[in-house]
């Protein structure tokens, strides 16, 4: 038995192969076989064999065939939807989301509800409750689920195998809450920072399409960013790239040196919770959540005006930061206050002043599903992967 080397890798060659081919079906169909060959390169008869392969597996099927042009006709090949399906989870303080698409990227079900739990262990089971609504809306199992993908606050650190800065979410850190969400989900289970998710979601939707590495900054409830560069999104080796809630600003007027030690110096001065308390030290009326106290400037309060305008200084200073280290393309502004009316005009005049270069900044146009949008695209990547291996 001397042949192990040897023998893997015809085996590794048939793998890459339908991996390409499978990507370029995702992507392309309904495609003939011929154009798959001018495609990836690969000659008719390697491609016919992949094919056959990935048939005889069940990831793709003949559709229909193309006539009309020269020669005989040609069968057309897509991706079989129901050869599995990702179900993509965004949890939060207020709200939790969820959607279950197919192979095909197709959504079959899609859910929002308000979490009503007081502890991580109720979440949890809040979680566990939507992914059965939602797998019964889909006509599913849950056991027919491919890959899981949770969207949550803060960073999973491989080296600690440990969820760490998960801010505001009380008791989403402790060892339990990791143990018990692999113990409900099962070993798909993959867990992805909140604001990474929803910058794979702008990479596969949004304005990241068009360029190859640009940075989304989430201002809301938290302050995050998550960092694509060169086509990948970057965790770093901790995983808290992106982690911007911790730059040492902290000169803002709503900035609170308790918050600053549980959350870090900007995001304690520049979330949605310093808005308030910036609007409050001001003596702004009615400033009970940011969003009134965006109302109220846009009215012509002079109060609040002047704390908005804080508020973009302060996020034109993290975002400077972030291009005179990484220099990307694109900057996109997202949650509830990067995506307020003015607001990106606002921060954009003061970059102008500030960073060495001017990137392209823009609004996100996603809407409230975009953290369940990006753990759809990250869990189709992986449920594939997973698919091609196993077929191999």
């Amino acid at each position: 038995m001397t042949v192990t080397a040897g023998g893997a890798r015809p085996q590794l060659i048939r793998e890459i192969n339908e991996q390409v081919l499978l990507d370029h079906i995702r992507r392309s169909g309904p495609i003939s076989r011929t154009e798959l060959a001018g495609l990836t390169g690969l000659s008719k008869p390697t491609v016919s064999a992949a094919l056959s392969s990935l048939e005889r597996t069940g990831l793709v099927y003949v559709t229909g065939q193309r006539t009309g042009v020269p020669g005989p006709a040609a069968s057309l090949y897509e991706v079989r939807p129901e050869a599995g399906f990702v179900l993509g989870l965004d949890v939060g303080r207020e709200y939790l989301r969820g959607a279950i698409a197919d192979l095909a990227g197709t959504v079959r079900s899609r859910l929002s509800v308000r979490t009503k739990a007081g502890d991580a262990m109720a979440r949890i089971q809040e979680l566990v409750d939507l992914t059965a609504t939602l797998a019964d809306e889909a006509g599913i199992e849950t056991t027919h689920l491919t890959q899981t993908v949770l969207g949550s606050p803060g960073v999973y650190d491989p080296r600690l195998d440990a969820l760490t800065l998960t801010g505001r979410l009380s008791g989403w850190d402790s060892p339990a809450t990791l143990a018990a969400l692999r113990d409900r989900f099962g070993p798909t289970l993959m867990i992805e920072n909140d604001v990474d998710a929803a910058a794979i979601a702008e990479r596969v939707h949004g304005h990241g399409r068009d360029v190859d590495s640009f940075a989304f900054v989430s201002v809301g409830t938290g302050i995050g960013m998550g960092l694509v560069l060169d086509g990948k999104l970057r965790h770093g080796s901790h995983g808290v790239a992106g982690e911007i809630g911790y730059l040492p600003f902290t000169e803002g007027s709503g900035s609170d040196p308790r918050d600053a030690r549980k959350r870090g110096g900007f995001d304690a001065s520049a979330s949605a919770a310093a808005v308030v308390r910036a609007a409050r030290r001001a003596g702004v009326r009615g400033a009970q959540t940011a969003e009134k106290v965006f109302a109220a400037a846009a009215r012509g309060d002079a109060l609040a005006a002047a704390v908005v305008a804080e508020e973009a200084l302060l996020v034109a200073k993290a975002v400077c930061t972030v291009i005179t280290v990484v220099d990307p393309d694109l900057v996109v502004l997202g949650g509830g206050i990067g995506q307020a009316p003015g607001f990106l005009e606002a921060v954009s005049k003061q970059l102008r002043q500030l960073a060495p270069v001017m990137p392209d900044v823009k609004a996100s146009v996603l809407g409230s599903e975009t953290v369940v949008a990006g753990c759809i695209a990250a869990g189709l990547d992986r449920a594939w992967q997973t698919l091609v291996g196993n077929s191999a």
